[in-house]
């Protein structure tokens, strides 16, 4: 006696057309008696066979499973890309806080040649040893030590633009 694949008991027959033609397979399945009765009951009313029935309510759930997961996967995209600006602009928001309270506190700056790694106080740029830098010196003696990189170091243009003003009377 041949052993029997329980795969091929589902195939349907092939077609003498070869592989171009749709395989269709058979899937067996237990409904509670009150579902089998709608089944025929619908099918009856629609002038259909109960297998085509199934194969429709079937197909029109997995179109709609799959619409619908598309759907949620769109939304869910929105959401990520909402979420992702809002996150950004709330550490764009945070690091400007940072960089305004960075030199709190500091009544002066003394350049400086650093001897070990440092980090900007106001942009948060590495420095290295070796990098000129600043180091901003405050009125509390105790406050953190706030070192800035050159870039960051507030500029004096607004006073020198008045001493070279037209409107200033000169001796």
């Amino acid at each position: 006696m041949t052993e029997r694949d329980p795969d091929s008991e589902s195939e349907a027959p092939r077609s003498p057309e070869g592989d171009d033609k749709k395989k269709e397979r058979v899937i067996h399945t237990r409904v509670p008696a009150v579902l089998e009765q709608e089944l025929k009951r619908l099918a009856e009313n629609i002038r259909v066979p109960v297998s085509n029935l199934v194969r429709a309510i079937l197909e029109d759930a997995v179109s709609m499973a799959d619409r619908a997961g598309r759907g949620v996967e769109e939304e869910l995209h929105k959401a990520a890309t909402n979420l992702s600006s809002k996150r950004e602009a709330i550490l764009a928001k945070k690091e400007k806080v940072v960089a305004q309270k960075a030199l709190e506190g500091v009544i002066g700056f003394q350049p400086l040649v650093l001897a070990s790694e440092a980090i900007c106080a106001k942009c948060l740029t590495p420095l290295h040893p070796g990098d000129e830098a600043h180091l901003g010196i405050t009125a509390d003696a105790s406050a953190p030590r706030v070192v800035v990189c050159e870039p960051c170091v507030p500029k004096r243009a607004s006073r020198d633009a008045a001493k070279t003003s037209p409107e200033t009377p000169e001796k």
